[in-house]
């Protein structure tokens, strides 16, 4: 194995991924651009590598069972492992029903991006993380995902109630330790992690941070040497509640 490093970041086109993309071009990564948009994904691309970073589009629509294959497939013939996955790729389709109105197929379409599309990217993914040393696996949550705090009356995130998102990150979380459990032995990491309240199209641009200040999150766990439990949710603080 040489000493090139490489990573894909589902969902990459904008925002916080398109903000981790070029965190991990700076640093020397070979970095394959996830996105399900062929005009948008390439766009973003040739954008970074107008900077001379080394980045390179993937199509990939991680809802889409034959799309994760083909992507996987597609990988395979350009690198002989990944050292960094990290599964951004999410959506939040409705934040203002209460939980007795939300639509059956609005759920089902939030947790086939945002809770099975992260299982089906990393299980055809596998044997190119196996491949590499000490892979990392990165899942994007979010601090509404904590039961703890969601539950909560004293903090702010006890005060909201988005029923279908919420629960699709709550439930990343239990996927997160579960891959865990499993790759830990083989020296593979997996982190589930909460950027902050960003300023991105799924809150309306109303967070307070910028996609930048987002990505560093995924960024320090994807690339440092931390002193913390594999499988475990963390946000900019440090460790966050279940």
């Amino acid at each position: 194995m040489d000493n090139l490093r490489t990573a894909l970041v589902t969902g990459a086109n904008k925002g916080i991924g398109l903000a981790t993309v070029e965190g991990l071009a700076k640093e020397g990564y070979k970095v394959w651009l996830g996105s399900r948009d062929h005009s948008r994904g390439q766009a973003a691309v040739e954008k970074l590598r107008s900077k001379g970073l080394d980045v390179n589009l993937l199509l990939i629509d991680v809802a889409d069972d034959n799309s994760v294959k083909e992507a996987a497939r597609v990988l395979n013939t350009q690198t002989a492992y990944l050292d960094i996955l990290i599964n951004n790729a999410g959506v939040a389709l409705n934040l203002k029903s209460l939980p007795s109105d939300e639509q059956m197929d609005v759920i089902r379409e939030t947790f086939e991006t945002n809770t099975f599309g992260p299982i089906r990217v990393t299980q055809a993914l596998l044997p190119l993380l196996r491949a590499a040393i000490g892979a990392r696996i990165i899942m994007l949550s979010s601090i509404v995902g904590s039961i703890g705090l969601s539950s909560d009356p004293d903090v702010i995130y006890g005060q909201v109630n988005f029923m279908g998102y919420s629960s699709s990150k709550a439930a990343l979380n239990m996927i997160t330790a579960a891959f865990a459990k499993e790759l830990g032995p083989s020296g593979i990491k997996v982190y589930a992690v909460e950027p902050g309240h960003i300023r991105t199209d799924l809150n309306d641009n109303t967070g307070s941070l910028t996609a930048e200040e987002g990505a560093s999150v995924p960024l320090r766990y994807a690339t440092m040497n931390l002193d913390v439990s594999n499988g475990g949710f963390f946000g900019p603080e440090g460790i966050l509640p279940w």
